[in-house]
């Protein structure tokens, strides 16, 4: 609800801002065509409709055990809209393939687009856009750490199905909501220790690739992107869908290069790379996250390498290629809550971004006045941010600041509790 006391806070903001030639105004226009995609898997710990008794695999672990948990499409369906509703802007969803919404048993090599027709139908409803993943864990194929570059051909040929039927879902959710969906394949394949041949595994994803990726779909609908990872449970000595794998993949192939922030080295971000893959890629796909020592999936918090993300997007022009997702599965707090949390802070990251004076920082830089690059870009973390975050919050009709909280605590009494 916009009070007095907001407008006033922004257009004393706006003045501060308008004197190193920043429209206010404007960066709001903007912020509010940027989609962010949410995942669904937060909101049941990565568990999925399709074989409910399967452990979770492929080095992802979900800790705690917070009450509420959803249990059905519909009931993570109701806790999505709530999350939805305490978040400015219109967004996207990001659906992994074991998100099944059908009474049929069915096998990952056997989805189809009919089988997230109830997912289509409700994000028509809510003005969504659809994301999509293929899963290539938790289940009995893949429970030896390897799927698509598995030395057994039927093994392989299983997940490859799986995956070129999951492209086909993309296409469907690309055609059905008028949004492109971007597909995206993360494999946990890896050794526990040290191998003798890490060549010959590449190999064999590089050639499994290769055929889910033959038919050509057109990228109004659906486009394709690869994710890798440095190392997971299980495969701590040898990952095969290495970064370099990847993105030499992305580059000879056409593909999206997916950077997860939690999926490099503890001492490497992924705010770095940003601008060198971008100079020659197609685009590029951002799962953001919070590692903790490790690839541990935490809620977003507005840290410094969120905000040197959001500033590698907005002061090289890169958001227009650049699709930006979210990825952390916290069970020790309210689940809705942690998808507000990470969304908000994700759209503040941006918004404090676009209230920097780039052009003028770029020319200061050019010059070779470090002195002052310094001294502006440390006087403006001081500037009213968050009067413009508040106007934006209250003009979009959300909670602003911590006044979402009492909505979701509220909400915790009255149905995640009933759950249990």
């Amino acid at each position: 609800m916009m009070t007095p006391e907001i407008q006033e806070a922004y257009e004393a903001a706006k003045k501060l801002y308008a004197k190193h030639g920043i429209n206010t105004d404007d960066v709001i226009n903007q912020l509010k065509d940027i989609k962010i995609s949410m995942h669904c898997w937060q909101g049941d710990d990565v568990r999925g409709f399709i074989n409910k008794d399967q452990e979770l695999t492929g080095g992802i672990s979900v800790t705690g055990n917070y009450p509420g948990v959803a249990r059905t499409p519909e009931e993570l369906r109701q806790d999505l809209e709530k999350a939805y509703s305490l978040i400015p802007g219109k967004h996207k969803l990001n659906l992994h393939a074991i998100y099944v919404d059908t009474d049929e048993k069915i096998d990952y090599n056997e989805i189809e687009p009919r089988h997230f027709e109830k997912w289509v139908t409700w994000a028509k409803e809510q003005g969504l856009g659809l994301d999509f993943n293929p899963t290539l864990f938790s289940h009995p194929k893949s429970e030896d750490g390897f799927t698509l570059s598995h030395p057994n051909k039927e093994i392989r040929d299983f997940w490859i199905e799986h995956c070129k039927r999951s492209r086909k879902i993309g296409e469907y959710f690309g055609r059905e909501t008028g949004q492109t969906c971007v597909t995206n394949v993360w494999i946990p394949d890896g050794y526990k220790d040290n191998p003798v041949d890490r060549l010959a595994p590449r190999k064999r994803l590089e050639e499994s690739l290769d055929e889910i990726f033959k038919e050509e779909i057109d990228s109004e609908y659906n486009l394709d992107a690869i994710e890798s990872k440095v190392f997971g449970i299980g495969s701590e000595a040898y990952v095969v869908g290495s970064h370099e794998f990847y993105m030499g993949y992305g580059l000879t192939r056409d593909k999206l290069i997916c950077l997860d922030a939690g999926h490099f080295h503890p001492t490497e971000v992924v705010s770095n790379k940003l601008s060198a893959i971008s100079l020659f890629s197609k685009g590029m796909l951002l799962h953001v996250s919070r590692p903790v020592r490790w690839d541990s999936d935490h809620v977003v918090i507005l840290d410094d390498e969120l905000q040197e993300i959001a500033k590698e997007l907005v002061v090289n022009n890169l958001l227009d290629k650049t699709h930006i997702g979210l990825d952390f599965f916290d069970a020790s707090i309210n689940r809705v809550a942690a998808w507000v949390i990470g969304a908000r802070n994700m759209i503040k990251a941006l918004l404090k971004a676009y209230l920097e004076p780039i052009e003028q920082l770029k020319e200061i830089e050019l010059k070779g006045d470090f002195t002052t690059r310094l001294a502006l870009r440390e006087e403006f973390k001081s500037y009213p941010f968050g009067a413009i975050w508040d106007y934006y919050c209250a003009s979009l009709g959300v909670p602003v600041r911590e006044d979402w909280l009492a909505q979701v605590r509220k909400y915790e009494e009255e149905v995640l509790r009933n759950r249990n």
